[in-house]
């Protein structure tokens, strides 16, 4: 029987299958980090942690002349939002209803996905992970509130990588102001998001998770996450009206080349 104990849920294939494909819509909308860095995996449920290929001498001896060194680990981290979904919806579902009230699977899925991409691009102390903007700090550039310098602010980022010995291709997270503030602003007949464009030579991201924006490099090889368990859903109980879902994952994430992004930051006063 599968940890995820689908099979005990009072659910159809059918409804199983529009509860999936809702999630996955959501998590593809959200999830933005997962486009820019690295993916290992996924390893599956019973993996705990990474090897970091390092070790820590141990003061303690065991036996005279003898060495003792304690290999380090990351450990991964699990993430679980439960949700309910009437059973009611759920049985109109199977019966081929077009239209079954699936916005506590569509929220779930937010939520988890803006829960993975803050722990990605700002760290989760608590679990070991340093986030990409506190890593590459020393090297942000200020953003304003006035859109038309953005292409400006872009430019400085992609001169920093390059000063640093970072080859391209290059990409750029968007946080939900810069995306719609470029969308807005027009310059020269043209949405200043489309000057942002020329300047690169990879995809602009759209991030929910990020206040500002982040350029970084695709080169590879600088940022890593490494999934146990992808997202995934599974049964916790019911009543005679309702069901008691849950959306989880495991993961840790890794800052490998600090040098390889340059965030784009609000300046002092903003948030």
């Amino acid at each position: 029987m599968s940890d995820l104990l689908r099979t005990l849920a009072p659910v159809s294939a059918a409804s199983w299958s529009e509860i999936d494909e809702e999630a996955q819509r959501t998590l593809k909308l959200t999830l933005g980090a997962r486009k820019l860095v690295d993916f290992v995996g996924p390893l599956g449920w019973s993996a705990s942690a990474i090897s970091l290929g390092r070790c820590e001498r141990l003061k303690s001896e065991l036996h005279k002349d003898v060495e003792t060194r304690l290999r380090l680990a990351q450990p991964l981290v699990e993430l679980r939002i439960p949700f309910e979904l009437s059973r009611e919806e759920l049985e109109a579902s199977g019966r081929g209803a077009k239209d079954p009230n699936l916005d506590p699977v569509h929220e779930a899925a937010r939520a988890i996905a803006l829960a993975e991409d803050k722990a990605i691009f700002y760290g989760f102390r608590a679990a070991g992970i340093e986030g990409i903007m506190a890593a590459s700090g020393e090297a942000r550039c200020n953003l304003s509130e006035d859109y038309t310098e953005y292409p400006g602010v872009v430019a400085e980022a992609l001169y920093k990588l390059r000063s640093a010995g970072v080859d391209g291709p290059y990409a750029i997270a968007l946080g939900p102001r810069c995306y719609t503030g470029l969308h807005k602003t027009m310059e020269g007949g043209f949405a200043v998001f489309e000057h942002v464009r020329r300047l690169l030579d990879g995809p602009i991201i759209s991030a929910p998770a990020v206040d500002g924006a982040l350029v970084i490099s695709l080169r590879g090889g600088d940022f890593e996450l490494t999934v146990g368990q992808d997202l995934s859903i599974g049964y916790l109980e019911h009543t005679a009206s309702i069901v008691r879902l849950y959306l989880q994952e495991s993961f840790t994430f890794r800052v490998l080349a600090p040098e390889a992004a340059v965030p784009l930051v609000y300046g002092k006063g903003k948030k």
